[in-house]
């Protein structure tokens, strides 16, 4: 089956629409689920990989990952299923951009904004972490901003287990070099300290419109140069902020932050009324509807506790060492979350 010959509809259900994107190794449509009425995104793996076994069952474990998470920062996964052997993956739709798209429009973000969008990648990248999962590819291209201002992070398409997974040659790259953490480039495993590298990475480039460093040669990826200040490209960035950042930028994972959560408060810090002033930012010109924001200092604390006290699991197929924990619910709110983190810390606690 080619791109030009998909079924009018595809499992019997998703009605393609149009093209939404295109990548290295996916297309991506927009979709109708003819069964329960809404508009979807269906990831289908390119035509020319229909042979390729790894590639193919890397698709199929992108599906068997994502459909672990449910959280409100996290793009959720409905279903999955082939089409003439050809694997795809069922999407929530996110109408909106990706933070690539974003910051080409843009060219830099707000403080302020840079602090907003990172709390809320840290919700979700901790509820992965708690889950035992690691991203391994956290970039622009990879979180979507939805209309109201929502982040999303997507793609969990080369996802592993907390146990990873060692890159070891260059073809196989699977991040993007310029958020890549400088351990990984060397071959040592994915592990969430790698996702927060490049999370620090991403907030570094919405703050000052650059990567926070430039990779042309896989000599520059793996080299331990240090990281520019922040205020070399941009004039007075706040000072928790860009320090917030640089841990996270630290050649030494240990010297990072130690989880997402920590991140969490720390961006909060930098924003003493976080719990009384809603932002509304240039990127939220076109919101609908108004949205608490994410998290309540509170919260935010107790989520660094939570997370200090995660083991991350192995992979899905042969975990290894200590069973991981049961992940922390998602609230639909922050008084939610905070009830959902204390009911979580009661009940391990006993345990």
């Amino acid at each position: 089956m080619t791109a030009g010959t998909l079924p009018t509809l595809l499992g019997g259900r998703y009605r393609l629409e149009r093209m939404l994107g295109l990548g290295g190794m996916a297309v991506v449509h927009l979709a109708h689920d003819t069964v329960l009425d809404r508009p979807v995104a269906v990831k289908l793996l390119a035509d020319r990989f229909g042979d390729d076994e790894e590639l193919r069952e890397r698709f199929l474990r992108e599906g068997r990952f994502a459909a672990k998470l449910s959280h409100p920062h996290v793009v959720g996964v409905f279903d999955t299923g082939e089409e003439d052997g050809r694997p795809y993956i069922v999407m929530e739709y996110v109408e909106g951009a990706t933070l690539a798209e974003e910051l080409d429009r843009r060219r830099t973000f707000a403080p302020d904004d840079v602090a907003e969008l990172g709390r809320q990648a840290c919700s979700g990248l901790a509820h992965a972490h708690a889950a035992g999962l690691v991203h391994r590819d956290v970039k622009p291209q990879n979180l979507l901003l939805r209309t109201d201002g929502m982040l999303k992070i997507a793609d969990f398409g080369i996802a592993r287990g907390g146990g990873g997974g060692t890159i070891t040659q260059v073809g196989t790259l699977l991040g993007t070099a310029a958020y890549m953490a400088p351990e990984v480039a060397r071959g040592a495993p994915a592990t969430a300290a790698s996702d927060l590298y490049s999370l620090g990475a991403v907030l570094y480039e919405l703050l000052t419109g650059v990567p926070p460093r430039r990779v042309d040669t896989l000599a520059d990826l793996v080299a331990e140069e240090p990281v520019p200040h922040p205020r070399e490209h941009v004039p007075d960035p706040p000072a928790e902020l860009s320090a917030t950042i640089l841990r996270c930028l630290d050649g030494d994972p240990l010297r990072r932050p130690h989880s997402a959560g920590e991140i969490a408060l720390e961006l909060g810090g930098a924003r003493p009324d976080v719990t009384t002033r809603r932002l509304a930012p240039a990127w939220r010109v076109q919101r609908t509807s108004s949205r608490r924001l994410w998290p309540a200092v509170a919260a935010a604390a107790a989520l660094a506790t939570v997370l200090a006290l995660l083991t991350l699991g192995g992979d899905d197929e042969a975990p290894s060492g200590p069973e991981p924990l049961t992940p922390v619910p998602a609230g639909s709110t922050p008084a939610e979350d905070a009830r959902n983190l204390a009911d979580w810390l009661r009940e391990n606690a006993e345990g």
